[in-house]
């Protein structure tokens, strides 16, 4: 396949930099079985659409997560080359990084660092949920620092990517809760010079562009929508669609605007924080939220301007937002349910 060629050929041209940068592999297949017990049932952490993620521990004692596709087919073998090549090119904290991959016959096994925390996901509306480990501190912590490692994505990256799935399983937590984003399986390169790339709809309804979701143009302005809906999520403790009848659902941006709009912000905090948090950084963030997840892909800030309002490091940009006039006029969109044109992403649906 032309993609492992590539590969092959980028780690030989990248030699001379190979002290700079942390490295990747290629792992057997026989060490991956060794490292996963045979990729035994009470190793796996979750299951979905893709295959199966599996804890592993190495000879040398490091603990992995291996990835493993289900079946092989032309769009998983897409899906598998797509996420490694864009983990090989990209360096961040806030990244997952790429240990490695394995493509043995039909085996497709992308190995990752192992993230004792699991997902973002995990901890809001999982098995987590009830030991209520997520204070204040730490959710600001992973709202800035996922979109640290997103804003690297759009703006330092070369070329940009667009990652087309960002949500709250895709970020995954290390054993100090700091935040790396991951599953790069949908993501897309974005030439020099484009505004945005024409494709096929893929990705988690719920999170998606309205201008994505309808037209399929992606652009780096898709996944500030996607952030957007993610900090709206990890504030509220509130999943980004509530059912409304059988066949509608509502965005959680039409619940936030209308409390945000009457002064209301205490409302829109999740109440398992029982009130602990910082009220400046609440409306900070909540209005950062908004913006991003405005219908308009026009409207929303980039998402190095995201990170500089979350970090409050300009007073005139934050009473820029707070006159936005998305509170003084209000949008909203109810979701039909019925989303059968788009390609659901490979999220872990369940987790052990």
């Amino acid at each position: 396949m032309a993609f492992f060629s590539m590969i092959c050929c980028r780690k030989g041209v990248d030699r001379k930099k190979e002290k700079q940068q942390p490295t990747w592999r290629i792992f057997s297949l026989e060490e991956l079985h060794s490292a996963t017990n045979n990729f035994n049932y009470d190793n796996k952490l979750g299951e979905g659409g893709f295959g199966s993620v599996y804890w592993g521990q190495l000879r040398d004692g490091s603990q992995i997560a291996v990835k493993r596709l289900k079946v092989w087919c032309n769009k998983a073998e897409v899906q598998f080359a797509v996420e490694v090549e864009t983990l090989a090119r990209v360096r961040h904290k806030n990244l997952l990084s790429l240990r490695g991959y394995c493509a043995e016959g039909q085996e497709r096994l992308i190995v990752y660092n192992y993230m004792p925390n699991r997902s973002l996901l995990s901890h809001l509306h999982g098995h987590h949920s009830a030991e209520c480990l997520l204070d204040w501190t730490r959710r600001m912590n992973i709202a800035i620092g996922s979109a640290d490692g997103i804003a690297y994505l759009h703006h330092h990256s070369t070329p940009h990517v667009i990652h087309r799935d960002i949500k709250a399983s895709n970020v995954l937590l290390d054993s100090d809760f700091q935040p790396q984003v991951a599953d790069f399986g949908f993501a897309k390169f974005i030439p020099d010079g484009a505004t945005h790339v024409t494709t096929r709809v893929k990705g988690t309804v719920g999170y998606l562009a309205p201008e994505y979701a309808m037209l399929g143009k992606a652009s780096e302005s898709c996944d500030v929508y996607s952030f957007g809906v993610l900090l709206l999520e990890l504030v509220s403790g509130k999943r980004p669609l509530e059912k409304v009848s059988a066949f509608l659902k509502r965005p959680i941006a039409e619940w936030a605007l209308p409390l945000v709009s009457e002064g209301k912000l205490s409302e829109v905090a999740d109440p398992k924080l029982n009130g602990k948090y910082v009220e400046e950084e609440l409306k900070r963030l909540v209005l950062v939220a908004l913006v991003c997840a405005d219908n308009r892909p026009e409207k929303r800030p980039t998402m190095l301007e995201v990170v500089e309002l979350l970090k409050g490091e300009s007073q005139q940009k934050l009473s820029e937002l707070e006159n936005n006039e998305v509170f003084k006029y209000p949008q909203f969109a109810v979701c039909n349910d019925e989303s059968s044109g788009i390609e659901e992403s490979s999220e872990i649906i369940k987790e052990k």
